[in-house]
């Protein structure tokens, strides 16, 4: 028996519109080429506190904060985060409706991030309401599931969504200018970007001057 291929991680946040075409081109090559991603939260809210001066050694934990605590992005961010590995508890397709509902509410129709925005992109992912709202009120392991996860970035170096982590160890964040869901665009935007990331000419920034 063949064992599964193991799975790309992608790690984003809600806030970031790199992160939302990062997360929909993931979506597009495991819809249409069959290549597996695993979704995964960053908090750049976190990253850029000034309590965390190593991002690899962090002091201030998003998890952490209490849901009424700080600015409203990370009101915001805090409350997305929850309420996907609420999501996520209703299957891993439902986990990518979700978070692809959510990310177009926010960075296509410019909504925030409130509970009325995380409902909306509930129904639009087509989860079952009453579970959702369950999974919603259980709040210290949902916090628990988001700090194992911020943890694991940590420790990788991760600092910008979307970062992508390849299975071999590869890591890279990847800053997209433009949406792509043409899954021929995307497969050759991936090919490219997966051939950077295993060369060995150890490539760190590509920008181009405007």
């Amino acid at each position: 028996m063949t064992s599964p291929t193991p799975a790309t991680d992608v790690y984003f946040d809600f806030l970031c519109p790199f992160a939302w075409r990062g997360v929909e081109l993931a979506d597009v090559l495991r819809r249409e080429q069959g290549l597996p991603f695993r979704l995964r939260h960053f908090s750049l809210v976190q990253g850029n506190h000034p309590d965390n001066p190593d991002r690899k050694a962090p002091t201030w934990w998003l998890h952490e904060q209490g849901a009424e605590e700080g600015e409203p992005f990370q009101r915001g961010s805090l409350r997305a985060f929850l309420a996907a590995h609420a999501a996520a508890r209703q299957g891993e397709e439902e986990a990518w409706k979700f978070a692809l509902a959510l990310f177009r509410a926010r960075h296509e129709r410019k909504a925030e991030l409130d509970e009325e925005t995380i409902r909306g992109a509930a129904e639009e992912a087509g989860l079952d309401p009453e579970q959702f709202a369950r999974d919603l009120a259980d709040d210290a392991a949902l916090r628990d599931e988001l700090g194992a996860e911020l943890r694991d970035a940590a420790a990788l170096g991760v600092f910008g969504t979307p970062t992508f982590a390849l299975p071999e160890g590869q890591a890279a964040y990847l800053r997209f200018s433009r949406l792509t869901r043409d899954a021929k665009a995307a497969q050759d935007l991936w090919s490219l970007y997966g051939e950077v990331l295993r060369s060995g000419a150890g490539i760190e920034t590509i920008k181009r001057p405007r």
